[in-house]
């Protein structure tokens, strides 16, 4: 399994700190289940790999887990937080579920500003690049490796890498690499739905998107950030949190998959005040939600 490598691969310090940019959103509903999206069939496709196979005698039951009374449970504290736009995603992603699986949705839908949140699919575009030949992680870009760069962008969020990883993939190819994998996004706007952030993560963690080793070098880099307090706060002992955060402006985000014993969640929850003033009261609903969801399904 992707998550069994990446939980032995060492996560290496490095970067310096930048959040990203700024947006707002728009409609609201309160709750829904969407299936997989379907990819753009004119863009190039990723080259997937196969999935781990799954040993079910190793994996827990957790029927009904996911269900009416977890969905009450976001919905309420959704509700709760009327001055704020809040956008949460959550998918099985135990064992490559997620191929066929359906995205739950909580509040808005639409798409969001990502902030940093999208530096995922910018690694993910750059490795599918070394995959194909046509990058390597031993690239200079700037004073550093690629493969340096990656993990400040994504451990550090430093947005100067993030730049220089968008410029080495190319803002066009970066649109068309995330339409191959069923995401609508231009780096101009750097917009993505809750949903779309969530199948993001889904891609990576499952081992469909990239080889292993590199997903457990990007799993890695997702671990042990310069932002800590969001998800990875309100998880309890035991469950691994590999997580990218964005914050910048009236935008608070986290994006992460939470796994234990086998079983493992994209959880996403977006978020949009006025500005950075009410950060303190949306890193609360963050872990609210995050605590319910740890409760019910671990």
């Amino acid at each position: 399994m992707a998550v069994c490598a990446a939980l032995l691969a060492a996560a290496l310090g490095a970067g310096v700190h930048s959040a990203a940019q700024a947006g707002s959103t728009a409609s609201v509903r309160t709750g829904s289940v969407s299936g997989a999206a379907a990819p753009a069939t004119t863009a190039p496709a990723a080259t997937p790999t196969a999935a781990p196979a799954a040993t079910p005698s190793a994996i827990p039951s957790a029927a009904g887990a996911l269900g009416p009374a977890l969905d009450a449970k976001i919905n309420d504290i959704v509700a709760a937080n009327p001055e704020y736009q809040i956008g949460v995603a959550l998918l099985d992603v135990s064992d490559g579920a997620a191929a066929s699986g359906e995205v739950r949705q909580y509040g808005v839908e639409s798409a969001f500003v990502a902030a940093s949140t999208a530096k995922v699919l910018a690694a993910e575009a750059f490795y599918h690049l070394v995959e194909t030949g046509a990058a390597s992680l031993d690239d200079r870009l700037g004073d550093y490796t690629a493969e340096f760069q990656l993990q400040a962008m994504i451990q550090q969020s430093d947005n100067d890498s993030w730049s220089l990883i968008m410029d080495a993939v190319g803002h066009a190819a970066l649109t068309d690499y995330a339409a191959s994998i069923g995401v609508d996004y231009t780096p101009e706007s750097n917009t993505l739905t809750p949903a779309e952030m969530a199948r993001i993560l889904a891609g990576l963690y499952s081992g469909t998107l990239l080889k292993p080793a590199d997903t457990a070098q990007l799993l890695a880099f997702m671990q042990n950030t310069n932002y800590e307090t969001l998800i990875p706060a309100a998880v309890p002992a035991g469950v691994a949190v590999f997580h990218k955060y964005g914050l910048l402006g009236g935008e608070l985000h986290d994006a992460a998959i939470l796994a234990k014993d086998g079983r493992a969640y994209a959880l996403v929850v977006y978020t949009k005040g006025d500005d950075l003033d009410s950060v303190p009261e949306r890193t609360e609903v963050i872990h609210q939600v995050t605590q319910v969801v740890a409760d019910t399904l671990f």
